[in-house]
């Protein structure tokens, strides 16, 4: 049975028709948002004079049955029911009887719809939010531990200069505490309830929208019905954070993939997060990382879809809009999955710093040193950076230590020397947020500082 069989004669919906049209299989993962909707519904009914005291308790008693079922795992569906308003309200039905027939006044699936996913996509979002701040967690606990531990800082994937392991897993730590941040500004602003606003234009009936508002915990009600019913620029945005973070995830991905390989030989994962070949016994792949950079297109293709869905509809619910969940669905389990699966990889994963130490202390790698040493003794940065060229330059095509031809140039010399040492190069990085010691060390301070605020933020305790 239909909710909007009325309409229409005694001929049957065609089978080809509810296949097409069926949203069930998916939107049923909102049931327990539609109870707690429907709960606030028939409050706001009962506080309006238009359901009575003994209807409304019929309904909510039904109503936390249906509830408790859920909780259970109990069959409350079935494969007639066309959503998951339809399977609640039939059950509710079921158990109320000719009471439940009251469940649906003044309400409309549009904001019906509207209010589930943004009750659903509140809490979800601060799931995610969690997640990451388990990984970031696990950055500064990594990078603490690193202690004076450097490797190559790469731009086009070149060696550049020498940074502190510190640095670099705290540059990732920094990109995911922008991501929470984004997921806590889409939350605030998707916190308003659609409740109240009908098909598209509210109703004739004394509502009481800003109480259910209360009721469900919204911020606030919705302004303009029409809106209401339409927005979903909330998932929108929330596909795009979830988008951005898969970005994240993909590119701390890749350097896994890079840093465990024998070239770069940085890195080695527990056997507990990396997989085998079924062919080559030697091998030891980084499958989670490649999955972590293999599914951000999944995530691109979703957002992009749903941009696609929206740009094109007018005023005010179209069915088009039910194509919002499924990539909004999928995107959440995807990142959640990535996030723990990543979380873990790293928490188990040894350095090897002795093999990262040996690819950053190539002379190469402190020629800007002697460029600003020279800066230093008066010497105009341009010309600075023309002479350390020059010899770098010479050095190799003449196949002669960078070093020889530093302690023989008049501009340089036997001291200029001392900065092509081992290790050198990445003690010297002094300024704020560089990737010195000095600096790392009160970045460590103001990202633990930043992860407790986020936390607190959460509704969680700051770390010790």
């Amino acid at each position: 049975m239909t909710l909007w069989q009325g309409r229409f004669g005694t001929e049957a919906p065609a089978d080809e028709l509810l296949a097409y049209t069926v949203s069930l299989p998916f939107d049923q993962r909102l049931a327990a948002d539609d109870v707690t909707g429907s709960r606030a519904h028939v409050r706001g009914l009962a506080a309006a004079g238009i359901l009575s005291h003994e209807d409304a308790q019929i309904l909510l008693a039904a109503l936390d049955r249906v509830a408790a079922e859920l909780a259970a795992g109990s069959p409350v569906f079935k494969p007639a029911d066309e959503d998951v308003h339809t399977g609640v309200e039939r059950r509710v039905t079921e158990i109320a009887g000719e009471v439940g027939a009251r469940l649906h006044t003044g309400r409309s699936r549009n904001d019906q719809i509207a209010t589930d996913l943004r009750l659903f996509a509140k809490r979800e979002l601060v799931v995610v939010a969690r997640r990451i701040q388990d990984l970031q967690q696990v950055l500064l606990d990594r990078a603490r531990a690193a202690e004076d531990a450097y490797l190559p800082g790469y731009t086009h994937l070149q060696r550049a200069q020498p940074v502190l392991l510190a640095h670099h897993l705290l540059a990732h730590g920094w990109a995911l505490a922008r991501d929470v941040d984004r997921l806590l500004d889409t939350r605030r602003r998707l916190d308003v309830s659609p409740l109240g606003a009908g098909a598209l234009a509210g109703s004739s009936l004394p509502l009481e929208p800003d109480l259910v508002a209360a009721e469900l915990g919204f911020a606030a009600r919705f302004e303009n019905s029409l809106d209401a019913v339409s927005d979903r620029d909330f998932v929108a945005e929330a596909l795009f954070d979830l988008t951005l973070i898969g970005v994240h995830l993909s590119r701390l991905g890749e350097e896994i993939v890079l840093w465990c390989t024998e070239e770069f030989g940085f890195m080695h994962l527990a056997d507990a997060y990396a997989t085998g070949s079924s062919m080559l016994p030697q091998k030891k792949n980084p499958d989670i990382a490649e999955l972590a950079r293999g599914r951000c297109g999944r995530l691109i293709g979703h957002l992009t879809g749903l941009l696609a869905t929206l740009k094109g509809l007018p005023l005010a619910y179209n069915r088009d809009l039910q194509e919002d969940k499924e990539p909004f669905f999928d995107a959440l389990d995807q990142v959640v999955g990535g996030v723990v699966a990543l979380t873990g990889l790293l928490a188990t994963a040894t350095w090897d710093t002795a093999r990262m130490r040996e690819a950053a202390d190539t002379p190469f790698a402190s020629a800007v040193d002697l460029a600003e040493w020279l800066v230093e003794r008066g010497m105009p940065f341009r010309q600075a950076h023309t002479v350390v060229g020059a010899l770098v330059h010479d050095a190799l095509e003449r196949h002669v230590p960078l070093a020889e031809l530093v302690e023989a140039h008049p501009s340089l010399g036997a001291e200029a020397v001392e900065l092509l040492a081992p290790g050198v190069a990445v003690t010297r990085r002094t300024t704020p947020g560089g990737a010195g010691p000095g600096p790392v060390a009160i970045q460590m301070e103001r990202f633990a500082h930043h992860l407790g605020q986020q936390l607190t933020g959460l509704g969680g305790d700051a770390p010790s």
